[in-house]
């Protein structure tokens, strides 16, 4: 938001300066950090110089140049060599004296002592698109004689300087998207100054909005009739009709302002609706009347499909939920987004209908998503306008075009306002104010910051407690809390002061820490391994969810206004996101990828039962792990052929991250499996049977969601389930065993459905303490073996820390774990 520092003195008086002004909204909330001076003409004409030409001869080596000689009021006449067909002796010109920079479009040149043919020019005497004041270059600029010589230029011209600053408005100060807005905020600093220095005889500054008293009605008939057929999307629509105006160029304070503030001016009627929209927050839209059938404007749908040129000559498709200005006949304009083509005003408009209102700011939100557009009313629209300023706004507007543009005003301003909108009433503790705050605020003051702001306070009661009255622009002020920070803001952050004293409650670490030093453990053992943290939007697309088995579009958390369909709910699984990182890569050749991310996901359960002791039953969320693996584990070099990512690489470091979680690998279950998601995984499950974790390789379906064409591996744990199991385990160090390992190794037939996994779980339940670990180091499948069988050779480390095995326990060991395997999973050895 643009703010012109001399439009702002229209509705306050002040005496910072643009600096100051800067650092004062800054103060409040809204950021200033840039200034720019803003003239009327480019560069001010600083430099140039009002000149009487005296002499004016031929060039002596040119048969289209004149050396003349000018009083520009210095101490002796300037000799400059001129190019202008009709420069003369005795013309009164403007003179760009040595050092003056001049502007040609973009590019700017110095004014320079310099010979053209050989004779010295000191200067150059300008045409009018020379100086930025006109397009004419057929020949310098002449003036009247009056003029005195050494006048500068900008004085003679009237030159407009005024400062531009930039304000960066939060999402939720709407109301501050004005320069009226600004000087509310202002008005505020002013009054909390005076009332912090107990200067009660001191009046209060006040702001105003500009006057419409003049405003009357010319002629009763000709008025524009109103129907809004959708009061849910158009609470309030106000319009006036002005018939026989003129359209033309505004005057130049108008102007002068709309260019200070950013906008480019246009024609007199559009300028005047910009003019009340930048100067008070109102938008406005006029309307041609000769494009008007039927005399009526109805505010309502079209049909769904219905076609729609905008006024950027593109054609746009209408949803039947878009809320359409129309006439008797065909709509005119999306409305508090943008206007339609053949209904805006043209030069050759001479009746006009100005439409002031309030809409829906949901129902603008969507529609200005859905399009792709973004204007200045749908950005104050979306956010809430003041439903009470409409009629107000339609007023002046009228006044302001009956002044400029001339013309009859037909009728007073028709107001469709079924259901007023009343101000947020609510009752709000002073303790309350200064116990959030953190400092004793003196309740006049508090008061005082208030009133200044507009809300109206009445006294209760409670001498601690006052009643509230926000006003209706500030649509962002609902609780109390949101009016303890409009205090904190004008009281001035900075002016909440330190203690000298900190009083802190030392405890020892909560799970929280326990899962944070987890984490850093976690993340810095994964980018060790070559692995890159990526973090990704918690909103994703919605088309990943539709039709999605594991991920039902049922389940998901659905945005109430998403800015599009792409980030339209909330993740229900990391994975998603991941592939979208994988797929950017790839596309730009990075192909031997891994990632991982720590991030929450969200889903919802229509099936629990929400009540007003957990309303949000029926959400969760919950962290995750996830780690993705794509392309080559190592590279080619001279002495290496690549070697291409396998599950098992991924299974391997899971099992790694479960091991440094302390989680015991005879606490878990595993079961082999496939779904819509994977080709292949792996369920890792808790022994008491809660889901931990999954991994495997994911399908073509799941891959094609993000245009992969390639194997990507991928694994899942539930993060805050583990941090929970880690916390149970105890780290215990022991010392290094007396007595050396014995393997043994089995070359096991089993069946081709049987996986390492079982016979692992299977072999560590018979194998007892003395089993120390289970190792898988060669499958066979093919032929010399029965039909559905295959080989696993499987090696057997046994030990006793405490004393060396003779071979009868050893032999016990291994008879155990043998008729494990052959009754419970069916093996036979070979």
């Amino acid at each position: 938001m643009d703010i012109s520092y001399k439009w702002l003195k229209r509705y306050i008086e002040f005496s910072e300066s643009p600096k100051e002004l800067a650092a004062a909204f800054t103060s409040t909330g809204l950021e200033c950090d840039q200034i720019e001076e803003v003239e009327s003409v480019r560069g001010g004409l600083r430099g140039l110089k009002i000149g009487k030409v005296l002499t004016c001869e031929p060039h002596p080596d040119s048969d289209h140049m004149h050396v003349t000689t000018v009083d520009v009021g210095g101490d002796a006449p300037l000799q400059i060599v001129c190019g202008a067909p009709n420069v003369a002796a005795g013309q009164t010109v403007v003179v760009a004296t040595i050092g003056t920079v001049l502007y040609d479009g973009d590019k700017e040149f110095t004014i320079k002592k310099g010979k053209l043919r050989g004779v010295e020019s000191l200067g150059m005497i300008c045409a009018e698109d020379e100086i930025g004041l006109g397009n004419d270059h057929n020949g310098i600029m002449v003036l009247p004689d009056e003029v005195c010589p050494g006048t500068e230029a900008a004085e003679y011209f009237n030159v407009e300087s005024d400062f531009r600053l930039e304000v960066e408005l939060t999402p939720n100060r709407v109301d501050a998207a004005s320069h009226y807005g600004c000087a509310r905020d202002l008005k505020a600093l002013q009054w909390r100054r005076i009332l912090e220095g107990n200067s009660e005889s001191v009046e209060l500054p006040e702001i105003s909005l500009p006057d419409v008293s003049s405003f009357s009605v010319d002629r009763n008939d000709g008025a524009v009739s109103i129907e809004v057929a959708d009061r849910e999307g158009c609470p309030r629509y106000s319009g006036i009709t002005i018939r026989g105006v003129k359209v033309g160029e505004s005057p130049e304070w108008l102007r002068n302002l709309l260019v200070a503030a950013g906008q480019r001016p246009i024609n007199s009627i559009v300028d005047i609706t910009n003019f009340i929209l930048l100067g008070i927050g109102q938008p406005l839209h006029c309307f041609d009347l000769a494009k008007v059938a039927g005399g009526k404007i109805v505010v309502r749908t079209c049909d769904e499909g219905t076609r729609f040129t905008t006024l950027d000559e593109v054609e746009r498709t209408l949803s039947d939920k878009d809320l359409m200005i129309c006439d008797a006949e065909k709509p005119m304009c999306i409305a508090g987004v943008f206007g339609g083509l053949d209904s805006g005003v043209t030069e050759a408009t001479t009746d006009v209908f100005i439409e002031s209102a309030y809409f829906n700011p949901t129902r603008i939100r969507r529609t200005a998503r859905r399009h792709g557009l973004s204007t200045d009313a749908s950005f104050r629209y979306e956010r809430g306008t003041d439903p009470n300023i409409c009629a107000y706004a339609a007023r002046l507007a009228a006044v302001l075009i009956r002044e400029i543009a001339g013309g009859e005003i037909c009728g007073d301003v028709v107001d469709v306002y079924p259901e007023k909108v009343n101000p947020v009433e609510m009752d709000f503790s002073i303790s309350y104010c200064c116990g959030l705050i953190g400092k004793q605020i003196p309740k006049s003051l508090i008061v005082g910051i208030l009133r200044a702001l507009e809300f109206g306070v009445e006294s209760t009661s409670d001498d601690d407690v006052v009643r509230l009255s926000v006003p209706t622009y500030r649509v962002d002020v609902t609780r109390p809390c949101d009016v303890v920070e409009e205090v904190l803001r004008i009281y001035g952050y900075n002016n909440v002061e330190f203690g000298t004293e900190m009083h802190a409650n030392l405890s020892k670490r909560t799970p929280v820490d326990e899962a944070y030093t987890l984490q850093q453990v976690v993340s810095n053992d994964l980018s060790g391994q070559g692995f890159r943290e990526i973090l990704n939007n918690s909103l994703t697309a919605v088309r990943y969810y539709e039709g999605n088995a594991d991920f039902p579009i049922d389940n998901a958390v659905k945005v109430m206004n998403p800015l599009s369909q792409d980030l339209g709910v909330m993740r229900q699984t990391l994975l998603l996101g991941g592939l979208e990182s994988i797929a950017h890569n790839v596309n730009r050749k990075a192909t031997d990828l891994r990632f991982y991310e720590f991030g929450n996901v969200y889903s919802f359960d229509a099936s629990k039962e929400k009540t007003d002791e957990k309303p949000l039953a029926q959400y969760s969320e919950h962290a995750e792990l996830a780690l993705w693996i794509t392309g080559n584990l190592n590279e080619a070099s001279w002495n290496r052929k690549a070697e291409p990512a396998t599950v098992f690489d991924l299974k391997a470091i899971v099992f790694n991250i479960l091991a440094k979680a302390g989680v015991e690998m005879s606490a878990l279950k595993f079961t082999q499996g496939s779904d819509a998601t994977f080709s292949v995984k792996l369920d890792i499950a808790h022994r008491s049977g809660k889901p931990l974790g999954v991994l495997g390789i994911l399908s073509r379906n799941t891959l094609k969601l993000a245009d992969i064409d390639h194997e990507v591996c991928y694994a899942a744990l539930d993060w805050g389930y583990l941090c929970k199991l880690s916390a149970k385990y105890t780290t215990l160090f022991s010392p290094i065993e007396k007595t050396l390992p014995v393997r043994r190794d089995l070359a096991l037939l089993i069946d081709a459905s049987t996986s390492f996994a079982d016979v692992e779980q299977c072999a560590r339940k018979a194998g007892g303490k003395l089993l120390r670990d289970v190792r898988l180091f060669d499958v066979y499948e093919g032929k010399n073996l029965p039909e559905g069988k295959k080989s696993y050779a499987v090696a057997f480390t046994i030990q006793d820390p405490e004393a060396t095995l003779k071979d009868k326990q050893i032999d016990g060991v291994m008879d155990k774990i043998i008729k494990a395997l052959q009754n419970t999973l069916g093996a036979s050895l070979r």
